[in-house]
């Protein structure tokens, strides 16, 4: 509306108003859409006649005449966008004018082309990698590509291919396009950076561990350190007997073998795989199966027997295996059928160490740990038996042996009693040996109760102790039974500082030919016996403790026995204070004459 209201005035200021009808056609060359920095030309044009002069009104009314029909316009902007129109008029007769032409409309557009590169910005060494430069809005560009050297080169069409690429080719690239004659370019686009790496080398991880056991499951992980791509896809392969097969089940990162068995035993290895890159084949990780059962091992440190206050650590341990593993530990109920109770858990490491800062007469019991690991779970078998014994200050209830003495031998007979010195009743002797086992001979008179053995065998190896009818435990003691020639008479209790230890070497044979023996203590020679089966130490102290046995050149040696002193309680107060002035030592130990676990020492 504006622009015929325009024109209707510019006819109006036409002095002679003389019009012909004759209208004249305007076009633009090369196209009504352009870029900044472009040159358009309008070319107004009369058909039926020549002679004419031509005036051109652009966007902002503004007239150019022109003697011939076109009008350049070089290195457009912006501003010149919008509509244009032209008019013709007679040279020889200035007052005539042809009608208006219809209007038509250039755009100018700001443009930057845009570089991307596929199939990516990373890439290895080898690889081939194309950069594309786009000018989305028009056609007839040609396009320079600039290298991280700043070389450029160009192309016709908006692709550069790098083909096998080398680190020489890692940098930034920009590109830009031109047209024209003479040509026009458009900025250059953003910068874009393309990285080039050095072949990749997988590494595999195992969990949890390479040392396996049948019937484990492990999974085994391909890493590949490479952060700039992630559509990774990986091949696993097993070596066997120099023959590399793939595993066919196994095309992720993890690659999980479900109840491996020892024909699992192979090493492995895992190469990555992106677009038709291959990384390098991983290093091969052996994989061991073992056909057995993990064996648990619990010990004890620094001894079994205890007194109340004492500390004690319960070290569990998978024999030839070291990673992954969780640990528990049981105990015993020894007031019921056999049944464990969990008393705490650790996890990880290569050992796992359950300790009491304080032990007190109820952790006396028989103790046992397992492990676990992987996913599902898997677990060893329980572990070897360990049995503490922790002894009161002043227990109330005593455990009389008769003999008097931790080792027998088997076929003899052997007596228990509980004696209440509080003269309560229901104390009766029980005893743990490989499982708990009740006294088949009984006999309770008053405050005393009474079991008798009348024939011993190797089973009643075990802990005895006495029980209240609550479940109390007291006093407990370790008797070894044992079917050889020779035994080692030592003390069931610990030894007081300052009393006498007697040692004898005792016989099946009552009436030996020759009672010559020797006594060690850890395995050294404590007293060369000539004549004799006795050893005696007077006035024992804290370095007598260790394992003693004796030995016959004949009948051989007696089972160890291990024997602990502890110090005497009965001192007075003065006496007590002078030594903890003088700094000396007032642990209270205990005496372990658990021999069969001595002998797996």
């Amino acid at each position: 509306m504006f622009l015929s209201l325009f024109f209707t005035v510019l006819i109006s200021n036409i002095h002679s108003e003389q019009t012909e009808d004759v209208t004249p056609t305007l076009t633009v060359q090369p196209q009504t859409s352009v870029f900044i920095g472009d040159s358009v030309t309008l070319i107004c044009e009369v058909h039926q006649s020549t002679g004419w002069e031509f005036i051109f009104i652009n966007p902002s009314n503004t007239e150019t005449t022109e003697t011939t029909g076109t009008k350049t316009i070089r290195s457009v902007q912006v501003s010149d966008g919008g509509e244009y129109t032209c008019i013709a008029r007679k040279k020889e007769n200035p007052q005539v004018y042809t009608q208006y032409s219809k209007p038509i409309t250039v755009t100018v557009s700001d443009i930057t082309p845009t570089l991307t590169v596929e199939p990516q910005t990373s890439v290895f060494i080898g690889d081939s990698v194309t950069l594309i430069c786009e000018v989305h809005q028009s056609t007839g560009w040609e396009f320079i590509f600039i290298n991280p050297s700043n070389t450029e080169s160009t192309k016709t069409t908006g692709t550069k291919t790098i083909r096998s690429v080398q680190v020489s080719d890692e940098g930034e690239y920009k590109c830009r396009a031109g047209r024209g004659n003479p040509q026009v370019y458009t900025p250059n686009s953003e910068p874009i950076t393309v990285t080039v790496q050095e072949s990749l080398k997988p590494v595999v991880s195992v969990d949890p561990d390479k040392k396996l056991f049948r019937g484990e499951t492990v999974t085994l992980r391909c890493d590949i350190q490479d952060t700039g791509h992630t559509e990774w896809t990986y091949s696993w392969t097993v070596e066997k007997t120099n023959n590399r097969n793939i595993i066919t089940q196994c095309n992720t990162q993890e690659c999980k073998i479900n109840n491996i068995q020892q024909t699992d035993s192979n090493k492995y290895t895992c190469r990555g795989k992106i677009r038709e890159q291959n990384t390098e084949m991983s290093d091969a990780v052996t994989l061991t199966v073992s056909s057995d059962k993990p064996q648990t091992v619990l010990s004890v440190s620094p001894q079994q027997w205890l007194t109340e206050g004492d500390s004690v650590t319960l070290r569990c341990e998978v024999r030839s295996s070291s990673t992954g593993w969780t640990f528990s530990w049981f105990t015993l109920q020894m007031n019921r059928d056999v049944d464990y109770e969990l008393v705490s858990n650790s996890s990880g490491g290569s050992k796992g160490i359950y300790t009491v800062s304080s032990v007190t007469v109820k952790h006396t019991g028989v103790y046992m740990c397992r492990a676990e690991r992987g996913d599902p779970v898997y677990h060893t078998e329980y572990s070897n038996t360990q049995t503490l014994w922790i002894t009161g200050v002043s227990p109330s209830v005593s455990l009389i042996i008769r003999p008097n003495r931790s080792q027998h031998f088997s076929s003899e007979s052997l007596s228990l009693s509980c004696e209440d010195h509080s003269n309560s009743t229901g104390w009766t002797v029980r005893r743990y040996t490989d499982k708990l086992k009740p006294c088949s001979d009984w006999r309770s008179t008053g405050t005393t109760s009474t079991c008798t053995i009348r024939s011993l065998h190797t089973s009643d190896t075990g802990v005895y102790w006495c029980q209240s009818e609550s479940g109390e435990k007291l006093h407990p003691v370790n008797i070894s039974v044992h079917n050889v020639d020779v035994i080692l008479d030592s003390p069931v209790d610990p030894v007081t500082v300052g009393d006498n230890l007697t040692l004898c070497c005792l016989y099946r044979d009552k009436n030996p030919s020759n009672l010559r023996a020797e006594f060690y203590k850890n395995e050294s020679v404590v007293q060369n016996q000539t004549t004799g089966d006795m050893m005696i130490i007077s006035t024992v102290s804290k370095s007598h403790e260790g394992f003693y046995y004796c030995k016959h050149p004949e009948r051989g040696e007696s089972p160890k026995s291990w024997i602990s002193v502890r110090e005497n309680t009965s001192e007075d107060d003065d006496t007590m204070n002078s030594k903890l002035k003088k700094g000396e030592d007032q642990d209270v130990a205990s005496v372990s004459t658990d021999v069969t676990n001595a002998q797996k020492k």
